[in-house]
């Protein structure tokens, strides 16, 4: 796909490179092309050196104009970018209308998804090892239990998939293991049927079935039973999707322990949260869990639980060390005692290590045991962690500058050129701008938002930042209209744009643009997708 590196939307270059919106027109895009091909028609230059300028960047603008005057190759590359025009996605005469085009770029999406799943196992695991600070003090050994679970899944077919799974646990002198395997075959596009057996500790047959009732709703009924006692089972599970983000569930469960569920749970980029309050024959239980996303890298957490037993509250941090790690720390304060907890997940795999201070609940252990922690988290991170994240983020960004660098410079020529094609009639723009005292774009720069910042603040550009950002001041001068106004689309990356391209791939860039208008200063900072129209009262430098 068209994807930025950051993970960003899709680049959208050819959009850019005419200077259009995504949702432009057809004829929006004959009349842009038409404009450019006007500019840099190979016939317009003398000089042997200023044509063969031309001849490329022309040539940019015809491949360009042919996908998206194309109904079909533009509807490819909107959804799959120029890797979808690429690798071979053909659609076929027999489809006209925008619904069948994107209905059989899924079904090819699904295809190629369903083939690179077949031969995929995804394996998961956990190990939970249990320790006592007052047990270790008491000269009886640290650890207090130990779990192990681990599960392997494998697609066998288009229509079956086999998970078996294995867990051991030792608590003092006792312990105990089972092992289970889960067979589900796919009845139809909307349904689905699932056998379950399982032997050791607690074993057990079962057979669960899934239905989607809607696109929305979701039934499963399970029935299973106990090989250890023979008692049976019962369980109806109703899920709704209530939102884009929330949905909600009703669970009825007849058996020897009946009870009755409701859940739900919301996700979004930036918060997640949950709750569910259990009612039992003989017990109750509510729980809720919020978690809230501090940066790209971190989050905080609170959770809680109150019933017949358990009372406790959870407060916590993580941070994501890496693309598949992320560590976790936890304060567990309840009727159990007080607890920390750390917790290591990596891919599907996790390590979890609660770790039992104290099962009295005197205020100055509760509060030296959140406080100290806490403490040394912060003076860690300031002194340790944040040092070596910034060594290694600047050596990851050295080495993807090495990595990128003739690929970077091929583009920067690029954009040389298409500047020197853009100059004279920049320049003509700009004086008449100048005469009428309309918009006169005084300095551009176009780069790693990092960088940005710093020469923002230097108000110069020292040869280490040279090579992070890029001078625009030309081509927005050039795209400045008669009417004295400026407007960059949004949704389109900006390095696509004539005269632009990306000194820094991989990292969030954004564009710094400073222009007179009027007689009066002004400044703004965009994002690289984010539209950007001048001149704006909001922009203006007040002294």
């Amino acid at each position: 796909m068209d994807v930025d590196n950051t993970g960003g939307p899709p680049n959208r270059e050819l959009y850019a490179l005419l200077h259009l919106s995504p949702d432009a027109s057809d004829e929006e895009i004959k009349k842009a092309y038409r404009q450019w091909a006007q500019v840099y028609h190979p016939d317009k230059y003398q000089d042997p050196h200023m044509k063969e300028t031309a001849t490329e960047n022309f040539q940019r603008i015809r491949e360009a104009y042919e996908v998206l005057s194309d109904e079909n190759k533009r509807q490819i590359y909107d959804i799959y970018g120029m890797e979808g025009l690429n690798s071979g996605l053909e659609l076929g005469p027999r489809l006209h209308r925008a619904e069948e085009i994107k209905e059989e770029l899924e079904r090819l999406r699904r295809m190629k998804e369903q083939e690179k799943s077949l031969a995929h196992f995804r394996p998961s695991g956990t190990i939970l090892a249990t320790l006592s600070l007052p047990q270790f003090l008491g000269g009886d050994g640290i650890m207090t239990g130990m779990a192990m679970a681990s599960q392997v899944q494998s697609q066998l077919s288009k229509h079956n998939a086999l998970a078996i799974s294995g867990n051991l646990q030792v608590e003092g002198s006792t312990g105990g293991g089972a092992a289970s395997a889960v067979f589900k075959h796919n009845i139809s596009s909307v349904s689905s049927i699932e056998f379950i057996a399982s032997a050791g500790l607690r074993g057990l047959i079962g057979i669960q079935t899934t239905r989607h009732i809607s696109s929305y709703s979701t039934a499963t009924m399970a029935i299973v039973k106990s090989l250890h006692d023979g008692s049976i089972n019962l369980s109806n599970t109703w899920t709704r999707q209530l939102s884009d983000t929330a949905s909600g569930n009703i669970q009825l469960l007849v058996g020897p322990q009946s009870s009755i569920a409701v859940g739900w749970q919301k996700k979004d980029p930036k918060n997640s949260a949950a709750g569910e309050l259990k009612i039992g024959t003989s017990s109750f239980m509510a729980s809720a869990q919020y978690t809230r996303q501090l940066s790209s890298k971190s989050h905080g957490r609170i959770a809680g639980k109150f019933g017949s037993t358990a009372l406790e509250v959870e407060l916590g941090a993580g941070r994501k060390v890496s693309e598949f790690s992320t560590i976790r720390m936890l304060y567990t304060i309840g009727i159990q005692g007080i607890f920390w907890k750390f917790e290591l997940r990596r891919g599907g795999q996790k390590l979890i290590i609660p770790i039992l201070l104290s099962r009295q609940l005197t205020p100055m252990l509760v509060t030296g045991a959140f406080v100290v922690p806490a403490s040394f988290y912060l003076l860690l991170k300031k002194f340790v962690l944040k040092p070596y994240l910034l060594r290694r983020e600047k050596q990851k960004s050295l080495e993807n500058m090495e990595r990128t660098s003739t690929q970077v410079q091929q583009k920067r020529a690029k954009a040389e050129k298409a500047q020197q094609l853009l100059q004279l009639v920049a320049n003509r723009k700009r004086s008449k701008q100048v005469e009428a005292d309309g918009v006169v774009i005084t300095r551009a720069l176009y780069g790693s938002n990092k960088a940005l910042k710093k020469v923002d603040e230097l108000r110069e550009i020292n040869d280490e930042l040279a090579s992070q950002i890029w001078d625009v001041t030309l081509p927005l001068n050039f795209y400045v209209n008669d009417s004295g106004q400026l407007k960059l689309h949004g949704g389109v990356k900006k390095s696509g744009i004539m005269g632009f391209y990306d000194p820094c791939p991989g990292e969030a860039n954004q564009l710094l643009v400073e222009y007179t208008y009027h007689g009066e200063k002004y400044k703004v900072m965009v994002d690289d997708y984010e539209e950007l129209v001048i001149p704006q009262e909001g922009h203006r430098i007040w002294n």
